[in-house]
């Protein structure tokens, strides 16, 4: 960004990056996060399943010897992580720690179709030995397949110059005396 738009001086640090296309690494780092979360939460829901059951019925529900069931279970859980979440509110549980979104490719939000065909359309960035990620370190709009498919972008979504400068007015000034 250069001076003209409005963005600071070159003296000055540029804070904000509201608006601009998520790097690979900020991108990867919320994927590594939500494929934290995800698991955890499935974890805990098995679990929960699991005492449920033994709990009615008296006998232990087991994974290992429902792996075909567990692994269904598994892309459920998986495609209503992301799909939901995306449809709900343009970001998942590492995307808002790490302050990105996604959004449509003209910015305005995400809805449940481009939710939808995002997550069906990211295992294929993955199947095709990871060359459906290529674009978010080769294009200038860091356009993954799964984004082009979706018609979305990732972005950053919060401004931390406007974070500073609100922390600073919400100050209460010394007292003197």
């Amino acid at each position: 960004m250069s001076t003209a738009e409005g963005e600071g001086s070159p003296a000055e640090p540029i804070a904000g990056r509201q608006g601009n296309y998520a790097g690979a690494v900020t991108r990867l780092v919320a994927f590594a996060a939500d494929v934290g979360a995800s698991w955890g939460l499935f974890t805990l829901g098995i679990a929960a399943v699991d005492f449920a059951i033994q709990l009615v019925t008296g006998h232990q529900f087991s994974l290992n010897r429902h792996q075909i069931f567990g692994l269904v279970a598994l892309a459920v859980w998986e495609f209503v992580y992301f799909a939901y979440q995306w449809s709900l509110g343009g970001r998942t549980i590492g995307m808002a720690v790490l302050g990105i979104r996604v959004v449509r490719t003209e910015g305005t939000p995400v809805g449940p179709r481009q939710a939808v065909i995002r997550t069906l359309a990211l295992p294929l960035s993955f199947l095709i030995l990871g060359l459906g990620f290529i674009g978010i370190v080769l294009n200038q709009d860091r356009h993954a397949l799964h984004d082009r498919l979706a018609g979305t972008v990732v972005v950053y979504s919060w401004d931390a110059r406007a974070a500073r400068l609100r922390w600073l007015a919400n100050r209460e000034p010394a007292a003197t005396g």
